[in-house]
Protein backbone atom coordinates (compact mmCIF):
# COMPACT_ATOMS: atom_id res chain seq x y z
CA UNK A 1 0.00 0.00 0.00
CA UNK A 2 1.34 3.49 -0.73
CA UNK A 3 2.07 5.98 1.67
CA UNK A 4 -0.60 8.20 0.55
CA UNK A 5 -3.35 5.15 0.91
CA UNK A 6 -2.14 4.55 3.87
CA UNK A 7 -2.69 8.19 5.23
CA UNK A 8 -6.06 7.64 3.49
CA UNK A 9 -7.17 4.32 5.78
CA UNK A 10 -9.02 5.90 8.45
CA UNK A 11 -10.41 8.75 6.37
CA UNK A 12 -13.55 8.64 3.85
CA UNK A 13 -12.23 11.87 2.53
CA UNK A 14 -9.15 13.56 2.02
CA UNK A 15 -8.33 16.76 3.73
CA UNK A 16 -7.68 19.27 0.62
CA UNK A 17 -4.80 22.67 1.07
CA UNK A 18 -4.77 25.32 -0.90
CA UNK A 19 -2.29 27.86 -1.05
CA UNK A 20 -3.66 30.88 -2.93
CA UNK A 21 -7.14 31.48 -2.99
CA UNK A 22 -7.42 34.02 -6.76
CA UNK A 23 -8.93 33.26 -9.40
CA UNK A 24 -7.78 29.30 -9.67
CA UNK A 25 -7.61 28.79 -6.23
CA UNK A 26 -10.67 29.47 -4.72
CA UNK A 27 -12.92 27.99 -7.47
CA UNK A 28 -11.41 25.01 -6.55
CA UNK A 29 -11.47 25.29 -2.92
CA UNK A 30 -15.17 25.95 -3.25
CA UNK A 31 -15.57 22.43 -5.22
CA UNK A 32 -13.58 20.31 -2.35
CA UNK A 33 -15.69 21.91 0.08
CA UNK A 34 -19.02 21.13 -1.94
CA UNK A 35 -17.79 17.65 -3.00
CA UNK A 36 -17.87 16.83 0.74
CA UNK A 37 -13.88 17.40 1.86
CA UNK A 38 -12.78 19.74 4.68
CA UNK A 39 -10.30 22.69 2.94
CA UNK A 40 -8.13 24.78 4.69
CA UNK A 41 -7.46 27.83 1.97
CA UNK A 42 -4.38 29.66 2.66
CA UNK A 43 -3.99 33.11 1.14
CA UNK A 44 -1.47 35.94 2.69
CA UNK A 45 -3.87 38.65 1.59
CA UNK A 46 -6.08 39.41 4.79
CA UNK A 47 -8.49 41.22 2.45
CA UNK A 48 -9.54 38.03 0.41
CA UNK A 49 -9.42 36.35 4.03
CA UNK A 50 -11.89 39.05 5.26
CA UNK A 51 -14.42 38.64 2.46
CA UNK A 52 -14.46 34.99 2.50
CA UNK A 53 -14.91 34.80 6.66
CA UNK A 54 -18.09 37.23 6.01
CA UNK A 55 -19.12 35.14 3.03
CA UNK A 56 -18.79 37.85 0.62
CA UNK A 57 -16.94 37.55 -3.28
CA UNK A 58 -14.29 39.66 -4.30
CA UNK A 59 -14.55 37.66 -7.77
CA UNK A 60 -17.07 39.49 -9.43
CA UNK A 61 -17.92 36.41 -11.56
CA UNK A 62 -18.57 34.55 -8.19
CA UNK A 63 -21.78 36.13 -6.76
CA UNK A 64 -21.58 36.47 -2.95
CA UNK A 65 -24.33 33.21 -3.10
CA UNK A 66 -21.62 30.70 -4.41
CA UNK A 67 -19.35 31.37 -1.59
CA UNK A 68 -21.78 31.78 1.09
CA UNK A 69 -23.06 28.05 -0.39
CA UNK A 70 -19.15 26.72 0.45
CA UNK A 71 -18.71 28.55 4.23
CA UNK A 72 -22.16 27.34 5.11
CA UNK A 73 -20.90 24.26 4.68
CA UNK A 74 -18.33 24.46 7.26
CA UNK A 75 -15.96 23.03 5.52
CA UNK A 76 -14.08 25.52 3.92
CA UNK A 77 -12.02 27.18 5.84
CA UNK A 78 -9.79 30.62 5.00
CA UNK A 79 -6.47 31.55 6.97
CA UNK A 80 -3.03 32.96 6.22
CA UNK A 81 -1.68 29.89 8.67
CA UNK A 82 0.55 27.76 6.35
CA UNK A 83 1.43 25.15 9.99
CA UNK A 84 -2.31 24.37 9.30
CA UNK A 85 -1.40 22.11 6.38
CA UNK A 86 0.30 19.72 8.29
CA UNK A 87 -3.34 18.42 8.75
CA UNK A 88 -3.89 18.31 5.34
CA UNK A 89 -3.57 14.99 2.96
CA UNK A 90 -3.40 17.13 -0.51
CA UNK A 91 -1.73 20.72 -0.59
CA UNK A 92 -2.68 22.27 -4.07
CA UNK A 93 -0.58 25.19 -5.24
CA UNK A 94 -2.10 27.68 -7.33
CA UNK A 95 0.15 30.68 -6.98
CA UNK A 96 1.03 33.29 -10.14
CA UNK A 97 3.79 32.68 -12.20
CA UNK A 98 4.74 35.79 -13.38
CA UNK A 99 7.09 36.86 -15.83
CA UNK A 100 10.51 39.40 -15.01
CA UNK A 101 11.08 42.46 -17.02
CA UNK A 102 13.69 40.46 -19.14
CA UNK A 103 11.06 37.68 -19.75
CA UNK A 104 12.15 35.35 -17.45
CA UNK A 105 9.91 33.13 -15.21
CA UNK A 106 9.25 34.25 -11.76
CA UNK A 107 8.90 30.92 -10.08
CA UNK A 108 9.22 33.18 -6.58
CA UNK A 109 5.40 32.37 -5.65
CA UNK A 110 5.79 29.06 -6.43
CA UNK A 111 9.27 28.53 -4.56
CA UNK A 112 8.43 30.26 -1.13
CA UNK A 113 4.78 28.24 -0.90
CA UNK A 114 7.31 24.72 -1.52
CA UNK A 115 9.58 26.45 1.77
CA UNK A 116 6.26 26.82 3.74
CA UNK A 117 5.34 23.37 2.80
CA UNK A 118 8.18 21.84 3.30
CA UNK A 119 8.19 23.55 7.27
CA UNK A 120 5.10 20.71 7.84
CA UNK A 121 5.01 17.94 5.41
CA UNK A 122 4.02 14.90 6.84
CA UNK A 123 5.09 11.14 5.32
CA UNK A 124 1.85 10.43 2.95
CA UNK A 125 1.16 13.72 2.29
CA UNK A 126 0.11 14.92 -1.58
CA UNK A 127 2.06 18.14 -3.19
CA UNK A 128 0.07 19.47 -6.22
CA UNK A 129 1.31 22.29 -8.52
CA UNK A 130 -1.20 23.90 -10.60
CA UNK A 131 0.08 27.03 -11.85
CA UNK A 132 1.40 26.48 -14.67
CA UNK A 133 5.00 26.95 -15.76
CA UNK A 134 8.12 25.28 -17.85
CA UNK A 135 8.53 21.59 -18.04
CA UNK A 136 11.02 20.46 -15.49
CA UNK A 137 9.34 22.66 -12.81
CA UNK A 138 7.96 20.19 -10.50
CA UNK A 139 10.56 17.60 -10.65
CA UNK A 140 13.39 20.06 -11.15
CA UNK A 141 12.43 23.02 -8.94
CA UNK A 142 10.13 21.99 -6.59
CA UNK A 143 11.09 18.48 -5.49
CA UNK A 144 14.76 19.57 -4.01
CA UNK A 145 13.11 22.27 -1.76
CA UNK A 146 10.14 19.90 -0.53
CA UNK A 147 13.00 17.26 0.39
CA UNK A 148 14.95 19.73 2.82
CA UNK A 149 12.01 18.36 5.20
CA UNK A 150 14.18 15.37 5.05
CA UNK A 151 11.32 13.30 3.38
CA UNK A 152 11.95 11.72 0.07
CA UNK A 153 9.38 12.30 -3.21
CA UNK A 154 7.83 9.31 -4.46
CA UNK A 155 8.35 7.75 -1.26
CA UNK A 156 7.57 9.21 1.33
CA UNK A 157 5.53 12.18 0.28
CA UNK A 158 3.73 12.17 -3.15
CA UNK A 159 4.12 15.37 -5.71
CA UNK A 160 2.48 15.65 -8.88
CA UNK A 161 1.68 18.75 -11.73
CA UNK A 162 -2.06 19.21 -12.66
CA UNK A 163 -2.31 22.48 -14.69
CA UNK A 164 -5.46 25.34 -13.91
CA UNK A 165 -7.36 25.16 -16.99
CA UNK A 166 -9.82 28.34 -15.39
CA UNK A 167 -11.23 30.36 -17.85
CA UNK A 168 -13.02 32.99 -15.74
CA UNK A 169 -16.42 33.70 -16.81
CA UNK A 170 -17.16 30.61 -19.42
CA UNK A 171 -20.67 29.75 -19.44
CA UNK A 172 -20.38 26.38 -20.86
CA UNK A 173 -17.35 25.58 -18.40
CA UNK A 174 -16.81 25.43 -15.06
CA UNK A 175 -14.03 24.47 -12.63
CA UNK A 176 -15.77 20.80 -11.99
CA UNK A 177 -16.58 20.15 -16.27
CA UNK A 178 -13.42 21.26 -17.19
CA UNK A 179 -11.16 17.70 -17.93
CA UNK A 180 -8.01 17.71 -15.21
CA UNK A 181 -4.66 16.81 -16.82
CA UNK A 182 -2.78 15.10 -14.02
CA UNK A 183 1.10 13.63 -14.23
CA UNK A 184 2.93 12.70 -11.06
CA UNK A 185 6.60 12.24 -10.49
CA UNK A 186 5.48 8.48 -9.83
CA UNK A 187 2.74 6.19 -10.46
CA UNK A 188 1.97 5.87 -7.49
CA UNK A 189 1.61 9.53 -6.94
CA UNK A 190 -0.20 10.14 -10.29
CA UNK A 191 -3.01 7.53 -8.43
CA UNK A 192 -3.49 9.44 -5.52
CA UNK A 193 -3.90 12.91 -7.47
CA UNK A 194 -6.51 11.06 -9.56
CA UNK A 195 -7.89 10.26 -6.70
CA UNK A 196 -8.04 13.49 -4.74
CA UNK A 197 -9.38 15.27 -7.90
CA UNK A 198 -12.47 12.92 -8.24
CA UNK A 199 -14.01 14.53 -5.14
CA UNK A 200 -14.05 17.95 -7.03
CA UNK A 201 -13.50 17.32 -10.66
CA UNK A 202 -15.96 15.24 -12.90
CA UNK A 203 -13.03 14.41 -15.64
CA UNK A 204 -9.68 13.33 -14.69
CA UNK A 205 -7.02 12.60 -17.33
CA UNK A 206 -3.79 10.99 -16.41
CA UNK A 207 -0.79 11.58 -18.17
CA UNK A 208 2.35 9.41 -17.83
CA UNK A 209 5.17 12.60 -16.16
CA UNK A 210 4.74 16.05 -14.61
CA UNK A 211 6.50 17.15 -17.82
CA UNK A 212 3.76 16.15 -20.28
CA UNK A 213 1.36 17.65 -17.92
CA UNK A 214 3.45 20.57 -17.86
CA UNK A 215 3.96 21.01 -21.60
CA UNK A 216 0.62 20.36 -22.72
CA UNK A 217 -0.29 23.14 -20.67
CA UNK A 218 1.52 25.85 -22.38
CA UNK A 219 0.83 24.05 -25.74
CA UNK A 220 -2.32 24.64 -25.27
CA UNK A 221 -2.03 28.58 -24.64
CA UNK A 222 0.52 28.79 -27.32
CA UNK A 223 -1.53 27.48 -29.60
CA UNK A 224 -4.26 30.03 -28.78
CA UNK A 225 -1.33 33.13 -28.40
CA UNK A 226 -0.24 32.16 -32.50
CA UNK A 227 -3.43 31.81 -33.70
CA UNK A 228 -4.78 35.06 -32.66
CA UNK A 229 -0.97 37.04 -33.72
CA UNK A 230 -2.15 35.64 -37.14
CA UNK A 231 -5.74 37.09 -37.19
CA UNK A 232 -4.42 40.04 -35.54
CA UNK A 233 -1.71 40.47 -38.76
CA UNK A 234 -4.46 39.42 -40.75
CA UNK A 235 -6.60 42.26 -39.42
CA UNK A 236 -4.23 44.87 -40.41
CA UNK A 237 -3.86 43.94 -43.86
CA UNK A 238 -7.48 43.42 -44.35
CA UNK A 239 -7.82 46.79 -43.33
CA UNK A 240 -5.53 48.39 -45.89
CA UNK A 241 -7.22 46.17 -48.24
CA UNK A 242 -10.76 47.50 -47.50
CA UNK A 243 -11.77 44.22 -46.16
CA UNK A 244 -13.72 43.30 -42.94
CA UNK A 245 -11.78 40.69 -41.29
CA UNK A 246 -14.73 40.18 -39.06
CA UNK A 247 -16.74 39.22 -42.12
CA UNK A 248 -13.75 37.18 -43.84
CA UNK A 249 -13.50 35.14 -40.30
CA UNK A 250 -17.53 34.20 -40.40
CA UNK A 251 -17.29 33.38 -43.99
CA UNK A 252 -14.47 30.72 -43.39
CA UNK A 253 -15.86 29.39 -40.26
CA UNK A 254 -18.83 28.05 -42.11
CA UNK A 255 -16.28 25.28 -43.53
CA UNK A 256 -17.32 22.29 -41.57
CA UNK A 257 -13.71 20.69 -40.87
CA UNK A 258 -9.93 22.16 -40.68
CA UNK A 259 -10.77 25.55 -39.50
CA UNK A 260 -11.29 27.33 -36.20
CA UNK A 261 -11.98 30.30 -35.89
CA UNK A 262 -9.97 33.27 -33.67
CA UNK A 263 -10.79 36.42 -33.90
CA UNK A 264 -8.66 39.93 -33.77
CA UNK A 265 -8.46 42.15 -30.68
CA UNK A 266 -6.64 45.07 -29.06
CA UNK A 267 -4.13 43.19 -28.01
CA UNK A 268 -3.24 39.84 -25.71
CA UNK A 269 -4.70 39.90 -21.70
CA UNK A 270 -4.90 38.10 -18.79
CA UNK A 271 -2.23 35.81 -17.13
CA UNK A 272 -1.83 32.88 -19.73
CA UNK A 273 -1.76 33.66 -22.86
CA UNK A 274 1.02 36.74 -22.94
CA UNK A 275 2.86 34.86 -20.63
CA UNK A 276 2.43 31.30 -20.55
CA UNK A 277 4.14 30.75 -24.15
CA UNK A 278 7.69 32.55 -22.96
CA UNK A 279 7.94 30.55 -20.49
CA UNK A 280 8.26 27.67 -23.40
CA UNK A 281 10.36 30.26 -25.34
CA UNK A 282 13.12 30.81 -21.84
CA UNK A 283 13.20 26.77 -21.64
CA UNK A 284 13.84 25.87 -25.16
CA UNK A 285 17.30 28.03 -25.06
CA UNK A 286 18.16 25.71 -22.59
CA UNK A 287 18.24 23.11 -25.68
CA UNK A 288 19.79 25.43 -27.86
CA UNK A 289 16.78 25.93 -29.69
CA UNK A 290 14.82 29.28 -30.81
CA UNK A 291 10.76 29.32 -30.64
CA UNK A 292 10.73 31.56 -33.74
CA UNK A 293 6.80 31.15 -34.18
CA UNK A 294 6.12 31.95 -30.37
CA UNK A 295 8.63 35.28 -30.79
CA UNK A 296 7.07 36.15 -33.59
CA UNK A 297 3.48 35.84 -31.99
CA UNK A 298 4.84 38.02 -29.14
CA UNK A 299 5.92 40.49 -31.38
CA UNK A 300 2.73 40.87 -33.08
CA UNK A 301 0.43 40.38 -30.07
CA UNK A 302 2.43 43.23 -28.14
CA UNK A 303 2.43 45.64 -31.31
CA UNK A 304 -1.29 45.73 -31.20
CA UNK A 305 -2.23 48.29 -28.74
CA UNK A 306 0.08 50.80 -30.93
CA UNK A 307 -2.26 49.87 -33.52
CA UNK A 308 -4.88 50.61 -32.34
CA UNK A 309 -3.64 53.87 -31.19
CA UNK A 310 -3.02 54.85 -34.66
CA UNK A 311 -6.26 53.74 -35.69
CA UNK A 312 -8.06 56.66 -33.24
CA UNK A 313 -5.46 59.23 -34.47
CA UNK A 314 -7.01 58.26 -37.81
CA UNK A 315 -10.64 58.11 -37.27
CA UNK A 316 -9.75 61.75 -35.42
CA UNK A 317 -8.18 63.52 -38.27
CA UNK A 318 -11.36 62.52 -40.19
CA UNK A 319 -13.28 65.08 -37.97
CA UNK A 320 -9.75 67.64 -38.20
CA UNK A 321 -8.50 66.69 -34.64
CA UNK A 322 -5.38 65.97 -33.15
CA UNK A 323 -5.04 63.58 -30.92
CA UNK A 324 -3.18 65.55 -28.75
CA UNK A 325 -5.86 67.31 -26.71
CA UNK A 326 -8.74 65.23 -27.79
CA UNK A 327 -10.94 63.61 -25.09
CA UNK A 328 -10.85 59.98 -24.83
CA UNK A 329 -13.40 57.26 -23.19
CA UNK A 330 -12.07 53.74 -23.36
CA UNK A 331 -15.15 51.55 -23.00
CA UNK A 332 -13.95 48.05 -21.29
CA UNK A 333 -10.79 47.91 -19.01
CA UNK A 334 -10.78 44.09 -18.40
CA UNK A 335 -9.29 41.80 -20.71
CA UNK A 336 -11.90 39.61 -21.35
CA UNK A 337 -15.73 40.42 -21.47
CA UNK A 338 -18.04 40.51 -18.22
CA UNK A 339 -15.16 39.83 -15.90
CA UNK A 340 -13.43 41.86 -13.55
CA UNK A 341 -9.62 40.53 -14.12
CA UNK A 342 -7.62 43.08 -15.89
CA UNK A 343 -4.09 41.34 -15.89
CA UNK A 344 -2.14 42.54 -18.60
CA UNK A 345 -4.84 43.57 -20.10
CA UNK A 346 -3.98 45.56 -23.23
CA UNK A 347 -6.72 48.70 -21.89
CA UNK A 348 -3.70 49.99 -19.82
CA UNK A 349 -1.41 49.93 -22.50
CA UNK A 350 -3.77 51.84 -24.88
CA UNK A 351 -3.94 53.86 -22.72
CA UNK A 352 -0.41 54.75 -21.65
CA UNK A 353 0.57 55.18 -25.69
CA UNK A 354 -2.37 57.69 -25.72
CA UNK A 355 -1.66 59.55 -22.63
CA UNK A 356 1.75 60.08 -23.87
CA UNK A 357 0.50 61.42 -27.09
CA UNK A 358 -1.19 64.31 -25.06
CA UNK A 359 -4.91 62.82 -25.45
CA UNK A 360 -7.01 63.09 -22.02
CA UNK A 361 -8.09 59.64 -21.14
CA UNK A 362 -10.56 57.89 -19.01
CA UNK A 363 -12.64 54.55 -19.10
CA UNK A 364 -15.53 52.89 -18.04
CA UNK A 365 -16.29 49.10 -16.89
CA UNK A 366 -18.81 48.29 -14.65
CA UNK A 367 -16.62 45.37 -13.11
CA UNK A 368 -13.51 47.33 -12.40
CA UNK A 369 -14.58 50.55 -10.55
CA UNK A 370 -10.72 51.65 -10.15
CA UNK A 371 -7.07 50.38 -11.27
CA UNK A 372 -4.99 50.04 -8.45
CA UNK A 373 -1.18 52.35 -8.49
CA UNK A 374 0.55 49.20 -8.66
CA UNK A 375 -0.70 48.24 -11.86
CA UNK A 376 -0.77 51.35 -13.82
CA UNK A 377 1.18 52.36 -16.84
CA UNK A 378 0.73 55.97 -16.90
CA UNK A 379 0.91 59.15 -14.09
CA UNK A 380 -3.04 58.98 -14.66
CA UNK A 381 -5.13 57.88 -11.44
CA UNK A 382 -7.72 55.95 -13.34
CA UNK A 383 -11.28 55.90 -12.01
CA UNK A 384 -14.23 54.58 -14.06
CA UNK A 385 -16.46 57.22 -14.85
CA UNK A 386 -20.25 57.00 -15.50
CA UNK A 387 -21.51 55.69 -19.07
CA UNK A 388 -24.44 58.40 -19.68
CA UNK A 389 -25.74 60.11 -23.02
CA UNK A 390 -24.43 63.35 -21.72
CA UNK A 391 -20.87 61.82 -20.58
CA UNK A 392 -20.60 60.13 -24.05
CA UNK A 393 -21.14 63.55 -25.60
CA UNK A 394 -18.75 65.52 -23.94
CA UNK A 395 -15.42 62.71 -25.66
CA UNK A 396 -14.04 63.15 -29.15
CA UNK A 397 -14.16 59.58 -29.29
CA UNK A 398 -14.87 56.01 -27.80
CA UNK A 399 -13.42 53.21 -28.11
CA UNK A 400 -14.60 49.76 -27.38
CA UNK A 401 -11.79 48.00 -25.90
CA UNK A 402 -13.90 45.57 -24.28
CA UNK A 403 -17.03 44.41 -25.49
CA UNK A 404 -18.74 43.86 -22.43
CA UNK A 405 -22.50 42.46 -22.79
CA UNK A 406 -23.84 45.28 -20.57
CA UNK A 407 -22.97 47.99 -23.08
CA UNK A 408 -25.88 49.29 -24.79
CA UNK A 409 -24.35 50.02 -28.56
CA UNK A 410 -26.36 51.40 -30.35
CA UNK A 411 -26.46 54.14 -27.12
CA UNK A 412 -23.01 54.64 -27.39
CA UNK A 413 -23.05 55.16 -31.42
CA UNK A 414 -25.81 57.65 -31.36
CA UNK A 415 -24.31 59.69 -28.85
CA UNK A 416 -20.97 59.58 -29.45
CA UNK A 417 -18.59 61.60 -31.93
CA UNK A 418 -16.69 58.89 -33.00
CA UNK A 419 -16.27 54.98 -32.28
CA UNK A 420 -13.29 53.18 -32.78
CA UNK A 421 -14.69 49.25 -32.47
CA UNK A 422 -11.58 46.70 -31.81
CA UNK A 423 -13.63 43.93 -31.38
CA UNK A 424 -16.84 44.19 -34.12
CA UNK A 425 -19.15 44.88 -31.17
CA UNK A 426 -21.01 47.77 -32.98
CA UNK A 427 -21.94 45.22 -35.79
CA UNK A 428 -25.26 44.88 -35.07
CA UNK A 429 -25.95 48.52 -34.75
CA UNK A 430 -28.78 49.42 -37.25
CA UNK A 431 -27.79 53.80 -36.94
CA UNK A 432 -24.63 55.89 -37.19
CA UNK A 433 -22.56 53.02 -39.21
CA UNK A 434 -20.73 55.76 -40.50
CA UNK A 435 -19.16 56.78 -36.89
CA UNK A 436 -17.43 53.59 -36.37
CA UNK A 437 -13.94 52.38 -37.04
CA UNK A 438 -12.91 48.89 -37.11
CA UNK A 439 -9.29 48.73 -35.28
Amino acid sequence: MSAFRERMADRKKPVIGVIGLGYVGLPLAMEFALGGCEVIGVDVDAGKLKHLQEHHSYLKHFPDSMIASAMKTGRLHATSDFSLLSGADAILIAVPTPLGVSRDPDLSYVLNSCKEIAKYLQKGQLVILESTTYPGTTRDEMVPVLEKSGLKAGIDFHIAFSPEREDPGNKNFNTRTIPKLVGGLTKECTEASVYVYEFAIDNIVAVSSPEVAEMAKIVENTYRAVNIALVNELKMLAHRMGIDIWEVIDAAATKPFGFTAFYPGPGLGGHCIPIDPFYLTWKAHEFEMSTKFIELAGEINTSMPSYVVDRICDALYTHKKSIKGSRILLLGMAYKPDIDDYRETPALKVMAKLAEKGALVDYNDPYIPSIPASTRQTHLQPVSVDLSEKMLSEYDCAVVITNHACYDYQMIVNKSSIVVDTRNACVNVKDGKEKVFKA
